[in-house]
């Protein structure tokens, strides 16, 4: 339990040191992974359960090469492509707005400096060193966290894909 309060202490002067930027950026991190958790719960959970009924109800029809099976086929794989692909953009956006973030923190730090520079009159490195790491912090954590995102948004865009062709290749004519 001590090495918890450790590491929350550790979390707290790492946002501390980051500043106010790097807090919202912790929280659009947070959003960005619960998303993805989320998307991995779907396909682990209820997609086989989607998967199974649709195709149940496709083989319970009787009707399958008629213009009306033909388009209520491409509904039901309509609907299961929307169902794996929901939240898929909302993930895209959040990893696109962390780079953003972390260059604002960036701004934010330098006008930090360049206050202290205005203050003091000097270029005294001690003065400077909040401000130079208020603007390095959240373009890293910016990056990193994009960065992260970015490779499981990519799988999880073609599981979502694989599984549009896979109900596709199940419903049969």
């Amino acid at each position: 339990m001590l090495w918890l309060l450790e590491e929350l202490e550790s979390i707290r002067r790492f946002l501390g040191v980051g500043g106010d930027v790097l807090m919202m950026l912790f929280v659009l991190t947070f959003l960005l992974w619960v998303l993805v958790f989320e998307r991995y719960l779907f396909f682990f959970t209820e997609y086989p359960k989607l998967f199974k009924q649709t195709v149940a109800d496709w083989e319970s029809r009787e009707d399958k090469l008629s213009w009306t099976a033909k388009k209520i086929r491409l509904a039901m794989i309509s609907e299961i492509s929307l169902s794996v692909k929901r939240g898929l953009p909302m993930i895209k956006t959040l990893i696109a707005l962390c780079p953003l973030l972390g260059l604002l923190g960036t701004v934010v730090g330098m006008v930090q400096v360049f206050d202290v520079l205005a203050v003091t009159g000097t270029g005294s490195p001690r003065a400077m060193a909040s401000g130079i790491s208020k603007a390095t912090i959240p373009t890293m954590a910016g990056m990193v966290a994009a960065l992260s995102g970015l490779y499981f948004s990519a799988l999880l865009e073609k599981r979502a894909d694989r599984a549009t062709h896979q109900i596709a290749d199940s419903l049969k004519h």
